[in-house]
């Protein structure tokens, strides 16, 4: 088997809470070597995002909640106290052996403590420096702290997002997950990778990545954003209903409810078929998918009526057999319980000092040649501090325990 594609990539990883960390770790399942620095004591500040937590085998309190727990496996753990002079020592003597250096602090506070991108260039001219924050490192904003809920208000997302004007429980609703984070992890991840690979083809040119929560919300609304720009009018909110064809929702079954979309005009003409109205595809209100887009409500209440008649199994399965796309509205024990989910291997499990078989969401990613095996367990704080001073820079036990003793790890 491949050595894994990031194999003999190294990062230094000054990421929290969640964007910064998620890129980190897919790095790491990639077969990076990724040092995470965390503050001594506290750590990242997702450990104290609240439960819940791991249960210590000896019933201490510990910081390893489900929170950091989603974001941190494939990493190691080094607690530096970059607020001292002598922990920022550390971090540009380990700067100096990385390829890519990973920060999601505010806009000019690591240049107070020389860990800025002209000072790492210059210890490690070929370094990919990585800055991931709320608003960039320019214009206006850019001194603010941002974290998810808030940009999906400021990016239009909420404005979007919730239940029809008119329904009960209107207006801008977050979406559930911090899909904003996610998806600047994942930019992140695309950024660093775009300039490894510059650097490599490139005489060893290094570079600065400047990745936001306000830009990539606002990049991931695509067509919905696109509607604006076109006709200068923003689409309104559509509860669960679909951004394309049409008809597509959420409905009400006997015994609960299913989600359809029916993608074009063939699967309309089966989708009444199995409904009991053929004749339906022939009206003139609903031939073509945009007639049925301009006439959604009216179709739309039109199916809601017949989805009522039977359970959800009965028509999922005819559904299914018609080629309709459908399926049914899962909560997470049901996400895990689907054979397709079990199939794909969506839950891994990995060793954990407090929990033997500690289970993990798999990387999304399936490669044939250079599969992702390895899901280490989310380091404890500081559990490499000692292995990361001793084999990288050297230091002797002595001078670990000094550091110690001063509180800079």
């Amino acid at each position: 088997m491949s050595a894994l594609p990031l194999s003999g990539i190294k990062i230094l990883d000054l990421t929290r809470v969640l964007a910064g960390p998620l890129s980190a770790q897919m790095l790491g399942d990639l077969g990076a070597e990724v040092i995470k620095i965390e503050r001594p004591g506290t750590g990242d500040d997702a450990r104290a995002f609240g439960p819940p937590y791991l249960t210590d085998p000896e019933g201490k309190a510990n910081n390893n909640n489900s929170f950091y727990l989603c974001a941190n496996r494939n990493k190691k753990s080094v607690t530096v106290n970059i607020a001292k002079p002598e922990g920022q020592a550390i971090i540009r003597e380990l700067a100096k052996d990385v390829d890519v250096f990973m920060e999601n602090y505010k806009v000019g506070d690591l240049k107070r403590y020389g860990l800025d991108y002209e000072t790492i260039k210059a210890v490690n001219p070929g370094i990919i420096y990585c800055s991931v924050t709320g608003f960039g490192q320019t214009g206006p904003y850019a001194p603010r702290a941002g974290y998810d809920a808030i940009l999906q208000a400021m990016g239009g997302l909420m404005s979007v997002t919730g239940h029809m004007d008119g329904e009960p429980g209107e207006g801008p609703m977050k979406v559930g997950p911090s899909i904003v984070d996610y998806m600047t992890g994942m930019n992140t991840s695309i950024g660093i990778l775009s300039a490894l690979y510059h650097r490599d083809v490139n005489d060893g040119q290094g570079q600065h990545i400047d990745v936001c929560l306000f830009d990539t919300v606002i990049a991931s609304l695509s067509h919905w954003l696109q509607i604006y720009l076109v006709n200068g009018k923003t689409p309104p909110r559509r509860g669960t209903w679909g951004n394309g064809g049409m008809p597509a929702g959420v409905f009400r079954c006997t015994d609960g409810e299913l989600m359809l979309v029916v993608g074009n005009d063939g699967q309309f003409q089966r989708t009444c078929a199995v409904l009991g109205e053929p004749d339906l595809a022939n009206d003139p209100r609903f031939l073509r998918n945009n007639d049925r887009v301009v006439h959604g409500k009216e179709i739309m209440a039109i199916f809601a009526g017949l989805f009522l008649k039977k359970p959800v199994a009965y028509w999922l399965e005819k559904l299914e057999e018609a080629g309709v796309p459908s399926g049914p509205i899962n909560n997470f024990e049901q996400v895990f319980s689907d054979p397709h989910v079990q199939s794909r291997g969506m839950r891994v499990k990995t060793q954990h000092k407090f929990e033997p078989e500690l289970s993990l969401i798999r990387n999304a990613l399936t490669l044939s040649g250079t599969p992702i095996t390895e899901y280490r367990a989310p380091p404890l704080l500081g559990e490499h501090t000692n292995e990361v001073l001793g084999g990288k820079l050297g230091y002797d036990a002595g001078k670990i325990e000094e550091l110690k003793q001063q509180g800079i790890i």
